[in-house]
């Protein structure tokens, strides 16, 4: 696991000083045609670094886990992360990650095996709902334009 907090550490230090440089009237204008904002993706980043938190952390603490599924569309709109300060949501979502490197790095190896059941999907491991985190995020900075993952 540590291995995959210093590439998540890598890609926030990459990532953020880019995103810094977006303009909050860039932020709210649609990354596709009909489609989220900026501003929107970053606040279902943030969402999924909260919700990811608490599985991970769960999962390591009981011999299973049994978790909510995610409504991706009315956790943005509920927030109204459309609303908020850009360089707000850039900074939050740069902590929390930072914060969650942390945690994943100190994931008891003897817990990566945990069965994880998020909503009605099939059940996974500990070790790979940390190594897809990761894979989520690359994906969503490079729609934004802050990381060169091909």
């Amino acid at each position: 696991m540590t291995e995959l907090s210093e590439k998540l550490l890598s890609l926030v230090e990459a990532a953020e000083p880019r995103l810094r440089e977006i303009s909050e009237t860039e932020s709210t204008q649609s990354i596709l045609p009909g489609g989220w904002s900026r501003k929107q993706v970053i606040g279902h980043l943030i969402d999924s670094a909260s919700n990811n938190h608490q599985r991970f952390v769960r999962a390591a603490l009981q011999t299973s886990l049994d978790f909510p599924g995610y409504d991706q569309g009315g956790s943005v709109r509920v927030q109204a992360v459309q609303d908020a300060d850009w360089q707000l949501l850039v900074a939050l979502w740069a902590a929390y990650n930072r914060y969650l490197a942390h945690v994943i790095a100190r994931l008891p190896a003897s817990k990566l095996e945990t069965v994880c059941r998020i909503g009605s999907g099939d059940a996974v491991t500990l070790d790979f709902l940390a190594t897809d985190y990761l894979t989520h995020l690359g994906h969503h900075l490079n729609q934004l334009g802050a990381a060169d993952l091909n």
